[in-house]
Parts: C-alpha cells; sequence; structure tokens
C-alpha cells in the first residue's frame, strides 16, 4: 500500500477543555512565557547599552546586528544555547550566551548555521562552555549538512578562565577539529573576519571554504602586544595580520571588502551560489499547510502541575499540517503514541507518550498509568523508530515520561531487554531525530525516547519541562528512608531531632526542585533551547526543512517503498 492514510485528528478546543481550565493553564503559561522573554532580552543585550555603542563607534555592527542583516527579510531566527552560562558568574563577570550567537538562520531561501562572536561581551572572548556551544553548533549543521556561516571578531580565550576552556576534549581546540570534520563531509563553511581575530579567534575561520576580511578586520596568532613584549617589534595588529597581509600576501582570505555590511553581501551572495534546496522535491507534490487547530492554543491545553494530565492526541492535531495524522500500530503498547505527519507539507515521524490512565491487558477491566514505558510500548517505539531510519523519515519525540515500567512483572517480563533494544536503535539510527521536552523528562524513560545524550540533533525544553531522575519529594524519601515508616512518616519522637530531620527533608526537595529548572539544564547545556509551547510548530518547521533541504547526503525513500506500510499491514486488525 503505497498510500499515506493521514486522517484528520483532533477536536476544536472548548471540545477538549472547558474556558476556565484552559484559561487557568494559559495564565499560568503567559507568566511563565513573560519570564522567558524577559530573560531572552537580557542575554541578547549583551553587557549593555555601553558596550553596543562601544561596538558602533568603531563604525562595526553587534554580532545580533550582523545576523539580522544576513538573514533573509521576513524570515525568523532559531536561536540555539541562548541560556548557556545563565546566572554564572566568574568573578564579578557574566557571560550572557556564553558570548556567542548560534542560530538556524535563513539566508538565500536555504536554512544555515550560524555561528557568531558576541563583541559586546569581553570583545568576543571565549568563556568556560563557549567552545562547546560552538561546536554544538557545527554538530547540527554536520548532521543535517547544513551550511556554516562564522561571523568572527573574537579575541581568544577569556584568559582569567583558560584552564577551563583550553585543555579538554571538548575545549577551544576542538572547534578547529569540527571545522575539519565539516570539511571532509563537503558540508560549506564561510567565514566573516571583522575585527579582532587572536589566537584560536584566528584559526577558526582558516579551514572555510570562503574567507572575507573587512578592513578593521585581523588574523593573528599573536597580537601586536605580545609580539611588542616577545620581540621588541612596535608593530599594530593590522600590520601583522590584516587584510593586506591575508588576502595579498599569505592567501589565509580570500576577499577584503570596506565594512561590516560589505562582508554580510559578499556571505549572502556566496550561499546563494549553493543553488537551491531539495525541500519542493521531497513534498512529493504536497503543499505546505498549517494544523487546522492553532498551535498557540497549546498554552492553555497543558496542566501546569506535571502531575495533571492532557490528551497526547490534542497536541499533534496542534503541530501536524492540516491536523492529519496516520498514527502506526494504534492497537498495541497504548501509552505510546507513534505515526505520520506532515509539516509544512514534509513527511516527519512522531513519538508522544499518553497521559492518563490506558486499559491494562493483563488484567481484565483494570486500569494503569500512562506517561510511563511498558513492554509492548517500548516493542512498538521500537519498530517504529527503525521503520522511520530505514525510511530516511526523521523523527520528532514529543516527551512527558515518568520512566520505565518497574516491579517483579516488569523484570520478569524483560523490560531490560526491550529498553536495550530501544537504547540500541536510538543510539545507531542515521535519520535526523529532534527532541522535544514537553514536561516530564523522567529516569531511563528520558534516556529512552532520545535524551540529549542519544545525540539528537536538537533538544528543546519548555518552560515546564523537569529533567531528572528522580522528584524531589521522592528522592527526599529515599534519602531519610531508614528514619521513616512504611506510611513514609518520621518515626523519631524527639521534637528537635524530629524538626532537624523534617528541614533536612524540605531543603533536599527544594534542591531537587531547583535542580529540574529548565534554565538550569539550559545553562549547563544540559538542553539545546527553552521555547514557548507555542513556539513548537514554527521550531518543527524549521526542523523539518533542515533535515530534508540537502540532496544526496543521506538516504530518503519515497513513500511507495517505505517498510512503515509493511509494518502496519502485518499488524492490521483482521475483521
Amino acid at each position: 500500500m503505497a498510500h499515506v492514510p493521514l486522517i484528520p485528528i483532533g477536536r476544536a478546543r472548548d471540545a477538549v477543555i472547558d474556558d476556565a481550565s484552559y484559561r487557568r493553564h494559559a495564565d499560568a503559561m503567559a507568566e511563565k512565557n513573560g519570564v522567558l522573554s524577559e530573560r531572552r532580552s537580557a542575554v541578547e543585550g549583551g553587557w549593555g547599552e555601553k558596550y553596543v555603542e562601544r561596538v558602533h563607534a568603531k563604525g562595526k555592527r553587534t554580532a545580533r546586528e550582523r545576523i539580522e542583516a544576513l538573514k533573509d527579510a521576513g524570515s525568523e531566527i532559531r536561536e540555539v544555547g541562548t541560556f548557556v552560562n545563565h546566572d554564572v558568574k566568574f568573578g564579578k563577570l557574566t557571560s550572557p550566551a556564553a558570548g556567542v550567537v548560534t542560530a538556524f538562520c535563513r539566508v538565500g531561501d536555504r536554512w544555515t548555521m550560524v555561528i557568531a562572536n558576541d563583541n559586546t561581551v569581553a570583545s568576543g572572548s571565549w568563556w568556560p562552555r563557549t567552545p562547546e556551544k560552538i561546536e554544538r553548533a557545527q554538530e547540527m549543521a554536520l548532521r543535517l549538512r547544513l551550511p556554516v556561516v562564522y561571523l568572527v571578531d573574537c579575541s581568544g580565550l577569556f584568559l582569567p578562565e583558560q584552564s577551563r576552556s583550553f585543555p579538554g576534549l571538548t575545549g577551544a581546540g576542538h572547534i578547529f577539529k569540527k571545522n575539519a570534520e565539516l570539511s571532509a563531509h563537503g558540508v560549506p563553511q564561510i567565514a566573516g573576519v571583522f575585527g579582532d581575530c587572536i589566537a584560536g579567534g584566528g584559526y577558526m575561520p582558516i579551514i572555510s571554504d570562503r574567507v572575507v576580511m573587512t578592513e578593521q578586520a585581523y588574523m593573528v596568532i599573536a597580537g601586536a602586544a605580545l609580539i611588542k613584549g616577545a620581540k621588541s617589534q612596535k608593530l599594530s595588529s593590522l600590520d601583522i595580520g590584516g587584510p593586506e597581509v591575508h588576502v595579498h600576501q599569505s592567501g589565509c582570505a580570500d576577499m577584503r571588502v570596506p565594512d561590516d555590511d560589505a562582508a554580510i553581501a559578499v556571505i549572502r551572495k556566496e550561499v546563494e551560489k549553493l543553488g537551491s534546496a531539495a525541500v519542493d522535491f521531497y513534498r512529493y507534490g504536497a503543499d505546505a499547510a498549517t494544523p487546522h487547530f492553532p498551535a498557540r492554543e497549546l498554552d492553555g491545553l497543558f496542566p501546569p502541575d506535571h502531575r495533571m494530565t492532557y490528551e497526547a492526541e490534542e497536541v499533534l492535531a496542534r503541530l501536524v499540517d492540516r491536523s492529519l495524522f496516520w498514527e502506526v500500530l494504534p492497537d498495541r503498547g497504548r501509552e505510546m503514541i507513534v505515526g505520520i505527519g506532515r509539516i509544512n507539507g514534509l513527511y516527519m515521524g512522531f513519538v508522544i507518550n499518553r497521559q492518563g490512565l490506558i486499559d491494562d491487558p493483563s488484567e481484565r477491566g483494570s486500569k494503569k498509568p500512562s506517561g510511563i514505558l511498558y513492554r509492548e510500548g517500548i516493542a512498538k517505539v521500537s519498530a517504529f523508530s527503525r521503520a522511520c531510519n530505514d525510511d530516511g523519515i526523521p523523527i520528532c519525540w514529543l516527551q512527558d515520561i515518568s520512566g520505565f515500567d518497574i516491579g517483579v512483572e516488569a523484570e520478569r517480563q524483560g523490560l531490560l531487554g526491550y529498553g536495550s533494544s530501544l537504547i540500541y536503535t536510538n543510539s545507531t539510527n542515521q535519520v535526523p531525530m529532534f527532541t522535544v521536552l514537553l514536561r516530564k523528562a523522567s529516569g531511563a524513560g528520558y534516556y529512552a525516547m532520545a535524551g540529549l545524550p542519544y545525540e539528537p540533533v536538537v533538544q528543546l525544553s519548555t518552560p515546564l519541562t523537569r529533567q531528572s531522575v528522580m522528584e524531589g519529594r521522592t528522592l527526599a524519601i529515599a534519602a531519610f528512608n531508614t528514619k521513616l515508616d512504611d506510611d513514609f512518616e518520621i518515626t523519631e519522637t524527639d521534637p528537635e531531632k524530629r524538626a532537624e530531620i523534617e528541614k533536612g527533608m524540605a531543603d533536599t526537595e527544594a534542591r531537587i526542585e531547583g535542580d529540574m529548572d529548565p534554565y538550569k539544564a539550559a545553562s549547563q547545556m544540559d538542553t539545546d533551547e527553552i521555547v514557548e509551547m507555542g513556539e513548537l510548530r514554527p521550531w518543527l518547521e524549521t526542523f523539518a526543512e533542515a533535515a530534508y533541504q540537502s540532496s544526496g547526503s543521506r538516504r530518503i525513500k519515497n513513500p511507495r517503498i517505505w517498510s512503515m506500510h509493511d509494518l502496519a499491514a502485518l499488524t492490521e486488525v483482521r475483521g
């Protein structure tokens, strides 16, 4: 059967949730979205207006102004790593976004990965986690074969913190290894050099296919101050490694231009030379379309309390084109929904956790909670993931999971083995995978559903996301278990000791709850970006188009020969 049987899913909002509950959820989400917006604005401001003015006084643009000028008019910038180093102090200093902007950016009607040193933060220096952030963006580009544009304005390592960003496996030098890997895989790299590019900042653009320098730019292994001290020579950094040297003498750069705007215009023309994207070809005649139900309604459909439930089908209905979806294996492993939808006309596989109670087939008339992986659901997700990989269909994992089933029966059924099969599948898939942590991302379930340790191309969190092995209250009970009875009540009768235990449990619970905050995860690069629920659909559009953009770099089977059809045919219910 070559036809992809997409059918309508979802219901109008007022049929899904009453007005009062919807408003209550939306109000709670609006508060969280407001915090997200404020924190984004603070990051975008860098070190403040004074430093922006310093950049402008030199006749230069800031990093974000350069990206805005580079992108296609009317297109959106999808920044990743916005909150790296959030709330981290280096002495009295901060490094908003780790001093570098990394973003999916449409240039010449194709998606690129832009990496731009923030010249309002210590002259674009590399802080702890700056190299890892750059390398993460390079890896995203490598996995999707997206052209990489470097907007280089970097004074090298922030030396007071050099021990935390220079020597390690993912230290600054690893950036250049990623440059080489991108080149080896034929991924185009284009660099614009706009200012101080010292040491590592000077090396960063060199492996690029095109290097453009402005008249204010220089690339040097060591700047004038160091050379003056070491060799007693009075030179300027422009004398040592400016465009006169590298364009006309060393050959380390290809073109010199007068200023930022001219460099950006050249970079756009170079990207445009790469030709058109393959997106329209892989739509197989379909048109891009919006969901039938507005994606912005997601803000009011999700209860802010992670213990409350919602309908997973209604989430999908607000993400996929025309709210049409093909659920695969619908009668097996009911705690999971797997299937195919279109995003902007492009096929994408979806895996999402059902919430609430489902029928327990092992005991007639009984129910069991969803949001947990049971044996049959694990097997279903494994088979679906393998089929998507075989057919070249990108996968979007929508997580809201408490973990794996546990207990005597779970072990007897071999959940360890089934879970290992799923982990193996997701570890070896070659198809692009994208993960969204809707709310809970708990325990080994987070791993099994392509959490960040399993290297999805991008992992997104929402303001509701909670990443943990165990909830704060549960962990506090486990930590103080010897002092509790079977009902988890404190057994100590001495008032002072009892108060001490109560405080210890409360402190443990509060610390774990703080650790689950999505901004902490984003700060330490345990997730790539935090986005509003209502922004998920635009992000999925970016993922889908980026996954299909390049032709010939990965296997994409046409729907007539999908193994997905075989999987469905072999498991369909007969009358």
